[in-house]
């Protein structure tokens, strides 16, 4: 008898608009040789309106009109008087006005970028040096933000926190920001998708679970009920289990502790910060259609519309919507997700303001669930990637609604002052267990099946002033930040004495299992986080050298509750201070260091400890960072070494005393590259070697030991080819691979390393001037069967099998 589900959660409304518009596709999308030589010479045109007083300026006003990528390696002339550029007209033409007289050309790098060159240092130009682009997808540029890196897959730099956004050159520490055109071409389903392209981070839940957990530089992030990613800064908006990638703009990622910058996050996560940058109009009209099917049989689509209003185009409209349902690649499971996302704008001559709306929606049948594994037994070998454990009478229903008001002031030319009110509710119901392996032949025990509902309520609050002033020859950039957080968990749990079993090889199907809905779902925790920051970052020697320092002091409350009464209490306060130090020698390299705190709540004593009810203060982990940062105009990369000390408390097992005497260490060394090294040859990725270690324990016999699901090597390599033979035709390939994890804190259980290869492509072609691009790919075309990943509550993941996915996109 399957279970009732309460309140089930129907998409029709949403359903049906999103299918109804991503059938208007063209009809055909087959063209012939002589259309595909007419797409070749083809230009999108554009209308400027610009007065340039350098070639720098044009530079910059030409790539915020129209989205091109316009970079150069080479020392600009200055120009007399202003470059005047109006009208419609394309971009070579618009770059041709502007370099008129410099005696400097351009040459086209790829589909929508290209690279200024002096010929005199170069030699001669041939005659095909300067060609025509194919016409790609109308870009949307959000002027605001920093612009896209050469090759489109990363930008220039991203937001640290309360320091705002700063160019990668300028920042004291890791950053890494990936666009919105990575997102496109990678086809990617979630934020998690994207960042997994990063070697320090990895996702190892499978997409076909209920949860996206991440491990950044060996810690977890994102493992408990109330979500660790922030919406434009603030936490408790993005969705708390699962972040759909259509709402995203750009996709940071801050590397390490950053109590600091970001405040403290809700549960505490120190290993990064991760932060979703929403989309917004740009400054051309957008109407882009999707339609994609694959990862199994799932079929559905995207929209994205945009519009800005008013006499000088100072209010903004921008939707983006997304629907899919269908069987995935693993057995027995379908799901249905979608995405309602609504950003507002206002752009006036002192004022910026936004309002962002969310509603995000995801329904399982038979969700993936981790597995655990019994002490003392062999880590079994990993199964099919299309193995599921879980049955069709298990599911998961999941709903996050949520909203974000920002909006800032220029009070002076030199002084801002900013504020921000959001927050977000999460409903979870769901029925699984967790399939817990029980000896070396790979048999499992559904344990723990239970019926739970959960339900998160959160809001944060924000504000400060951002100034700029110089003292003594040194130019200051300083900010005071005050925010607050809190939220409320909810949960009801019915639970089962039935306990199901199979075979990790053989999973078939049982029989369902009745389990009753919890009639309530009572309060079981509280937090408050409360947090005031001041930062200041000093230039010197015509910002040769940048200092940044800081403190934030943070208060922590966090409630338990049992039978509607607190069962414990814990209240703290600690000040976490940064340093970090940028030096510029010269401007393709970028030498930094930083210190750097992250804060988690502590612990209070067990009740079967000796000091029941104790409360320990709030864990700091320490990071010690440097390195180096290489930027040659069209590709670049960085070198860094880092040590991240975190507490944690344990009970000894001599005295029954607990206390927070554990820490881990992790000591690494990072190389990322990212651009192009060719026009038409462009990288991205890296490695990470990680040297972790319980190195303080309260139980002796953990001191030494290597912790739970930290890797010692983890390389992410993805490199991509515009053919000679097909313009418009890209062709691309990922290579991953993870070292040895090990299970349990003994080291006597492991997973094994795993490399996979995935294959794409993207063809981008039009037809009756509407823009089309079609993509495909395929994922781990070797069809590796191997476990993905660990967390720190043990949990292991399997990876994916191969699994192919095709899309279409239009541009109206």
């Amino acid at each position: 008898m399957k279970p009732t589900k309460i309140n089930p959660k129907k998409n029709s409304l949403i359903s049906a608009f999103l299918i109804s518009t991503t059938m208007v596709l063209p009809g055909a999308l087959g063209v012939n040789a002589a259309a595909a030589a007419q797409t070749e010479i083809t230009q999108s045109t554009y209308v400027f309106d610009i007065s340039a007083g350098s070639i720098a300026d044009g530079v910059s006003e030409i790539g915020g009109v129209t989205g091109w990528r316009i970079a150069y390696a080479i020392e600009l002339p200055a120009i007399e008087g202003s470059r005047i550029i109006q009208g419609r007209m394309t971009v070579p033409a618009a770059v041709d006005m502007l370099l008129r007289g410099t005696g400097l050309t351009y040459r086209v790098t790829g589909e929508n970028s290209l690279i200024l060159i002096d010929p005199s240092t170069q030699g001669s130009q041939s005659e095909n040096a300067v060609t025509d682009p194919v016409l790609i997808e109308t870009s949307v540029v959000q002027s605001d933000l920093p612009s896209v890196y050469a090759g489109g897959q990363v930008a220039t730099g991203g937001r640290l926190g309360m320091l705002g956004n700063t160019d990668i050159m300028d920042a004291p520490v890791s950053i890494t920001s990936y666009t919105s055109q990575k997102i496109a071409d990678q086809q990617a389903e979630t934020i998690a998708d994207v960042l997994q392209n990063d070697p320090s981070v990895r996702a190892p839940n499978a997409e076909t679970a209920n949860i996206d957990t991440y491990q950044i530089r060996g810690f977890g992030v994102n493992l408990f009920n109330t979500g660790e990613v922030s919406f434009n800064g603030s936490y408790g908006v993005a969705p708390t289990y699962r972040v759909l990638s259509g709402m995203a703009e750009r996709i940071e990622v801050v590397k390490g502790p950053n109590a600091l910058l970001n405040g403290m996050s809700p549960t505490g996560a120190v290993g990064g910060a991760i932060n979703i940058v929403p989309k917004r109009a740009g400054d051309e009209d957008l109407n882009r259609v999707s339609a994609d099917y694959g990862r199994g049989e799932q079929v559905g689509g995207n929209v994205d519309i945009s519009r800005r209003f008013g006499d000088e185009d100072q209010f903004g409209v921008r939707f983006n919507g997304g629907y899919h349902n269908g069987d995935t690649y693993l057995d027995r499971q379908t799901k249905e997700t979608s995405l309602g996302a609504l950003a507002l704008d206002y752009k006036g001559e002192r004022l910026r303001a936004s309002i962002d709306l969310i509603d995000q929606r995801e329904n399982l049948d038979a969700p993936a669930r981790e597995v655990r594994v019994d002490p003392g037994i062999t880590m079994p070998g990993a199964p099919d990637g299309s193995t599921n454990l879980i049955q069709t009478w298990e599911w998961s229903d999941a709903v996050d609604r949520s909203g974000l008001v920002q909006a800032e002031y220029d009070v002076f030319d030199t002084v801002t002052v900013f504020g921000s009110f959001g927050g977000g509710r999460t409903e979870v119901d769901r029925l699984f267990g967790t399939p817990t392996i029980t000896n070396n032949a790979g048999d499992y025990d559904d344990k723990g099946l239970s019926y739970r509902r959960f339900q998160t309520d959160r809001w944060s609050v924000s504000g400060g002033v951002r100034g700029e002033f110089e003292t003594a020859q040194i130019k200051h950039k300083a900010t005071f930040e005050a925010t607050r957080y809190e939220d409320v968990l909810r949960q009801g749990v019915s639970g089962t004495t039935v306990i199901p079993s199979s075979n990790i090889y053989a999973a078939g199907d049982i029989a369902p299992v009745f389990v009753s809905a919890p009639a309530t779902k009572p309060k079981t925790s509280e937090t408050e986080l409360t947090g005031f920051a001041l930062s200041d970052t000093m230039a010197f020697w015509d910002d040769q050298v940048l200092v940044t320092v800081g403190a934030r002091h943070q208060s922590i409350a966090v409630d338990s509750f049992k039978n509607g009464a607190i069962s414990s209490s814990y209240e703290d306060s600690v000040i976490t201070p940064m340093a970090g130090v940028v030096v510029k020698p010269n401007e393709n390299v970028s030498l930094y260091a930083n210190y750097i705190e992250g804060l988690s709540p502590g612990e209070i004593a067990p009740a079967e400890a000796a000091n029941s009810g104790e409360a320990t203060s709030p864990y700091v982990a320490k990071q010690l960072e440097t390195g180096v940062k290489l930027d040659f105009g069209s590709i670049g990369g960085s070198l860094s070494v880092f040590q991240i000390t975190q507490q944690s408390g344990d009970t000894d097992p001599g005295t029954n005393v607990f206390s927070a005497d554990n820490e881990q260490r992790n000591r690494g060394l990072e190389i990322n590259v990212f651009g192009e090294v060719t026009p038409s040859v462009r990288l991205l990725g890296g490695v990470m070697f990680l040297d972790s270690e319980i190195n303080k324990s309260a139980d002796p016999t953990k001191k030494g030991k290597r912790p739970v699901g930290t890797p010692d090597m983890q390389i992410n390599l993805t490199g991509e080819w515009d053919t000679p033979f097909a313009k418009g035709l890209t062709l691309s390939s990922t290579l991953t691979h993870t070292s040895q994890q090990f299970v349990d804190a003994a080291n006597t259980q492991d997973i094994p390393d795993w490399t996979t290869l995935d294959l794409g492509l993207r063809y981008k072609t039009s037809i009756d001037n509407t823009p089309i691009t079609l993509r495909a790919t395929v994922q781990n075309v070797t069809d590796e069967k191997y476990w993905s990943g660990v967390n720190q509550w043990r949990f292991i993941s399997l990876g994916a099998p191969r699994t192919a996915f095709v899309s279409v996109t239009a541009d109206f």
